[in-house]
């Protein structure tokens, strides 16, 4: 099953105004001079950015995300982005169950699920984060964390078309530190059979499954190129024109 590789891009809370847009103007012109792409691009930008990178990005082929939002349209929740505040802003995406979120701001698979659901209802299609801890890998935990957090996660809106998976091991993230290709294709063919149980075969084998962790442009070609793995939710090297386009280049884009 031919999957559209997908190279995304979560800042996270980086970025003032001058920066970001500069970002997203160097990626949109790598992007152009591209041509024709046979992968889809993703940024992430922090909220208060989604606005001017939208305009920087105008003309390319990069779809603009959220980082997170409320399962509520609107109401008394002060600081929070609701789903349709993103579609409005020009979003296709959001990102949901970060790590970061599960672990600062204790996200529990039920209330990722409920964002899920809100947010297919406003047209956004998911990026569902799952990952296990380095206490959780070295218990032999890796898979059935892994697979709690889709069947939790993961809402029966899901399709193949709303809804992307990132495997991202939070011992990796940012530390430099990765998984075997071998760890990474055993974690990515375990959570395509979870989802087959959970939304169907025909489902499962049209979705995309993201690694990320440490992704660059110096191993983005070996873990991209594995049977199960359909692309990357990059971080900190998305922060740098030329290393998030060497990432995608290096994955066959």
């Amino acid at each position: 099953m031919a999957r559209k590789k997908l190279i995304a891009g979560n800042w996270k809370m980086n970025g003032l105004t001058a920066d970001g847009t500069a970002l997203a103007k160097g990626i949109a012109s790598e992007v152009k001079a591209l041509g024709k792409v046979q992968c889809e691009f993703l940024v992430c930008p922090p909220f208060t950015l989604l606005a001017a990178v939208k305009k920087a990005l105008r003309g390319a082929k990069v779809a603009l995300g959220g980082q997170d939002c409320h399962f509520e349209n609107k109401g008394a929740h002060t600081g929070d982005i609701s789903p349709l505040m993103l579609t409005d802003l020009g979003c296709s995406y959001v990102i949901l169950g970060h790590s970061e979120r599960r672990a600062d701001h204790g996200e529990s698979n039920e209330l990722v699920c409920k964002k899920a659901v809100a947010a297919h209802q406003a047209g956004l299609k998911t990026v569902i984060c799952i990952g296990e801890t380095l206490a959780q890998r070295d218990a032999g935990q890796t898979i059935d964390v892994c697979s709690r957090q889709i069947l939790g996660s993961v809402p029966e809106s899901a399709t193949s078309a709303n809804t992307v998976i990132a495997y991202e091991p939070v011992w990796a993230i940012g530390t430099g530190k990765t998984p075997t290709a071998q760890d990474v294709e055993e974690v990515h063919a375990a959570v395509r059979k979870v989802l087959a149980q959970k939304l169907g075969r025909g489902n499962a084998s049209k979705m995309r499954i993201l690694y990320g962790g440490s992704v660059k442009p110096s191993n983005a070609a070996e873990f991209l190129s594995l049977p199960d793995v359909d692309g990357a939710l990059i971080g900190g090297a998305s922060l740098k024109v030329e290393d998030f386009m060497a990432i995608a280049k290096n994955s066959g884009c």
